[in-house]
Parts: structure tokens; sequence; C-alpha cells
């Protein structure tokens, strides 16, 4: 069976997100803007956890795709990046705060995807 397209190309344009935001809070301008504002940290936890769950948006994809707790897991899992990491990443850049309030839900993204992920194991 051959992986979604769709969901395919958006799982390979969040891992390559997360290389490029990444590489940007890093090096250059973008990282001595986050210095200078005292941010970094918060562009760091946003890819600490955007990228792995790219991969995890990826291996879903290729092997999963089609067991629904699984593709309510890669939904939730891809909320979790925009909504936790990329309020973050938005909040380090442009120092708009009240955007922490969205981070939160996010998170909770994140920790109902893994919920789904252990929901489609079955018992013995």
């Amino acid at each position: 069976m051959q992986p979604d397209p769709f969901r395919l190309r958006l799982s390979a344009l969040m891992g390559f997100l997360a290389i490029v935001l990444g590489a940007s809070g890093a090096h250059g301008g973008v990282h001595d803007k986050l210095v200078a504002a005292g941010e970094l940290g918060h562009w760091e936890t946003a890819v600490q956890y955007h990228l792995p769950h790219a991969v995890v948006l990826l291996l879903l994809t290729l092997f999963a795709s089609t067991k629904p707790p699984m593709v309510w897991a890669w939904r939730l899992f891809l909320m979790g990046i925009l909504l936790f990491s990329g309020s973050l990443y938005v909040l380090a850049y442009t120092g708009t705060k009240w955007l922490g309030a969205i981070t939160p839900l996010g998170g909770l993204s994140f920790m109902a995807g893994w919920v789904f992920v252990a929901m489609s194991a079955k018992g013995k």
C-alpha cells in the first residue's frame, strides 16, 4: 500500500522546516536576534519538540497511515507541531507574549497523539 501523498509531503515539509528553523536559531541573524531578546531558550525548545515529531509524522505516514488511531495520532502530532513549536517560534522571534497561552494546547496535542499511538496496540 502506498502512503498518502499529501501526508507524505506535509511530513517531509515539517522535517525540512525543523532543520531550517533549528539552523536559523543556531547561526546568523536570527540567532543574534534571539540572543539579544533573551529568547533563544524558547526557540531551542520549539526545535527540540518539532524535529522528533516530524520524524514520527513520517513514520506514521509510511507504516501506519490507514489505521484510524494512527490517523488521529498523525493529526494530533501535526497540530502539536503547529501549536506548540509554532507558537514558541513566533513568541521567540516577535516577543508576542500572549502566544504563550497557545503553547500548552500544542503540548496537549502531542500527549493525545501518543495516547492514540498506545490505543492502536492490540492486546493478546
